[in-house]
C-alpha cells in the first residue's frame, strides 16, 4: 500500500481542527447554516468526531475534525488520526486549528491511520486523502509511514508464512530494493561461528541463520541487531497456550530494525549500515537444547542454560558478538525480549539501556519530538553477580524473577565491549487494542526516535532527514 499525500492541485475540502473548548468561538462569523447543521449534530469537538458541512447547494465544503483539548491529546498521539475513518472518501487540506509543531505529528498520523494488513482477507483503507501541510518535509513522512508499514507487515504475518527462511527472503528484497549487499549463513555452517544461534534453532525442521546486511560506501559506522524468533514455543520450557498465543510476534525486534533500517536508505542519510538478524524458530525436538545445558558462545563467555524460554538473549548474544568485533560508532539492538519489560512499562512505551549519557538523552528528546515515546531503564551493575551462576560465565535465566529487564539487558551488555555506544530496546512491537493511526496487531517501537537522534549522535551532515 503507498503512503502517499494527496497532489497539492487536488481539489480538496478545507478541514478545521476544532478544539472542546474552542467550538463557539471558531461559530462565530460562520454561515448561520454551518451554526445550525453543528449544533443539530451534537459534534463538541472532542477527539474522534468529525463533520461534513454542506454549501449552499447541499454539496460538502468544509469539515471539522475533533481535535479535544490539550490535556486529552497529552494522554495519547497522533489526534487527527482519530477523526480521519469517519471523514470518509474526499482529499482534505487543514484550514485552521492546528498547533504549531504538530504538523509532522498529525500529517505521519493521517498516513498511517491509512494501514491496513490485507494478506489474508481484503479490508479498504480509510480513502481520506491529505495534502501535506505546509512547512514540513512531506516526502520524509512519507518514507517514515512505508518504514512503519514494513514492520507492522512482517510482525502481523503468522509463523506459518514468516520463519526464518521468509524473513530472509523479506531482508533480500529490501537490499536489492536499495542496493544492499547481504550475506546469509544458515543450518550446520552457523555451529562454528555462532554456536548459540545454531543451538536455539536447530530442533526446528527450517533452519536457523544468521542475516547480515550493508550499505552505504561513506559515513559513521551503525549497526542495527535484531531479535528474530519467529516462533517461540519455549522449547522444553514450553510456554503455556496463553503465553505463546502471541508468538509469531517474537521477530518484532528483527521487524524494527528492517523498518528503521528501510528509512534510513530511502532518506540516503550519509553512513554506514549493518543490519544483523539471527533468525529461529525456537521448536521441541529430540535434538532441542535442554535447562542445564552449558553454550560456548561466539565471544568465548559460556552461559548456563536455566530456561529454555530465554533464548532471544541467546542469538542476539552471538550476532552483537559479531557486531562488536569491529567496533560501530553506535550499536543498537532491538528485541522483544522480556515480559518484565511490560510488566514495568506496559504496551505502549517502550524501555532502552545505555551508558553513553548524549545518546540517552538524544533518544528520549527524538522520542518525544517524534510521537515515538521511550523510557530510560539503568544498566543497574549491582544486579551483575545475579547473571552469573558460578558454573559458567552467564546464566540465561536468573532465579528469583526481579528485574528481568534489566538482568537482560546486563547480559546483552556483556557481548559488546570495544564499540563506543551501545542501546538496547526491549520492545513488546504490539498494538493490543486500536489507537489514532495505531490499529491493533503489529507496530514500531523506537525506529522514528533512533532514525531522529541519529545527526546528532553519529554527527551526521544537514540532510534535512
Amino acid at each position: 500500500m503507498p503512503f502517499r499525500f494527496a497532489d497539492p492541485t487536488t481539489a480538496s475540502l478545507p478541514l478545521h481542527l476544532i478544539e472542546a473548548d474552542g467550538l463557539a468561538g471558531w461559530l462565530e462569523g460562520q454561515p448561520e447554516a454551518w451554526r445550525g447543521w453543528v449544533e443539530a449534530s451534537g459534534f463538541s469537538g472532542a477527539i474522534g468526531e468529525a463533520l461534513i458541512l454542506p454549501g449552499p447547494d447541499g454539496a460538502p465544503s468544509a469539515a471539522l475534525a475533533g481535535y479535544g483539548s490539550a490535556a486529552a491529546r497529552r494522554r495519547g498521539r497522533f489526534a487527527l488520526a482519530a477523526a480521519v475513518a469517519r471523514l470518509g472518501t474526499g482529499t482534505y487540506r487543514i484550514a485552521s486549528g492546528l498547533p504549531a509543531g504538530a504538523a509532522a505529528e498529525e500529517a505521519l498520523g493521517w498516513l498511517l491511520a491509512a494501514y491496513r494488513f490485507t494478506r489474508y482477507a481484503g479490508s479498504n483503507g480509510t480513502g481520506a486523502q491529505l495534502i501535506a501541510p505546509e512547512g514540513i518535509n512531506a516526502a520524509r513522512v512519507e518514507i517514515l509511514a512505508e518504514a512503519e508499514a514494513l514492520t507492522r507487515d512482517l510482525v502481523n504475518t503468522p509463523a506459518s508464512d514468516m520463519g526464518p527462511q521468509e524473513l530472509e527472503d523479506a531482508a533480500r528484497a529490501l537490499a536489492k530494493e536499495f542496493s544492499a549487499q547481504i550475506e546469509v549463513t544458515a543450518g550446520t555452517e552457523l555451529e562454528q561461528g555462532f554456536p548459540m544461534i545454531h543451538t536455539v534453532g536447530r530442533a526446528s525442521t527450517r533452519a536457523p541463520r544468521l542475516i547480515d546486511m550493508r550499505w552505504g560506501k561513506a559515513g559513521p559506522t551503525l549497526t542495527l541487531v535484531g531479535k528474530g524468533v519467529c516462533f517461540d514455543t519455549g522449547g522444553l520450557n514450553l510456554k503455556p497456550g496463553s503465553s505463546m498465543g502471541l508468538m509469531k510476534k517474537d521477530m518484532g525486534g528483527a521487524a524494527n530494525v528492517l523498518g528503521l533500517a528501510r528509512a534510513i536508505m530511502a532518506l540516503g542519510l550519509p553512513l554506514r549500515l549493518r543490519v544483523l538478524i539471527p533468525a529461529v524458530e525456537n521448536a521441541v525436538a529430540g535434538d532441542a537444547f535442554r535447562p542445564q545445558d552449558i553454550l560456548t558462545s561466539r565471544k568465548g563467555l559460556t552461559v548456563e542454560i536455566n530456561n529454555t524460554d530465554a533464548e532471544g538473549r541467546l542469538v542476539l548474544a552471538d550476532a552483537l558478538a559479531l557486531a562488536d568485533e569491529e567496533a560501530p560508532d553506535l550499536i543498537v539492538s532491538m528485541a522483544t525480549l522480556t515480559g518484565a519489560a511490560r510488566v514495568a512499562l506496559g504496551a505502549d512505551l517502550a524501555p532502552f539501556y545505555t551508558d553513553d549519557e548524549p545518546l540517552a538523552a538524544a533518544l528520549a528528546g527524538a522520542g518525544a519530538a517524534q510521537a515515538d515515546p521511550l523510557w530510560r531503564m539503568p544498566f543497574w551493575e549491582p544486579y551483575e553477580a545475579k547473571i552469573e551462576p558460578g558454573i559458567a560465565d552467564l546464566d540465561n535465566a536468573p532465579a528469583g524473577g526481579m528485574a528481568g529487564s534489566i538482568t537482560a539487558a546486563l547480559f546483552l551488555r556483556r557481548f559488546v565491549t570495544d564499540s563506543p555506544r551501545y542501546a538496547h530496546f526491549d520492545i513488546y512491537a504490539w498494538n493490543p487494542s486500536p489507537l489514532p493511526a495505531r490499529p491493533k496487531g503489529g507496530v514500531g517501537q523506537g525506529p522514528r526516535a533512533i532514525r531522529a537522534a541519529l545527526p546528532e549522535v553519529l554527527g551526521l551532515c544537514a540532510t534535512g532527514a
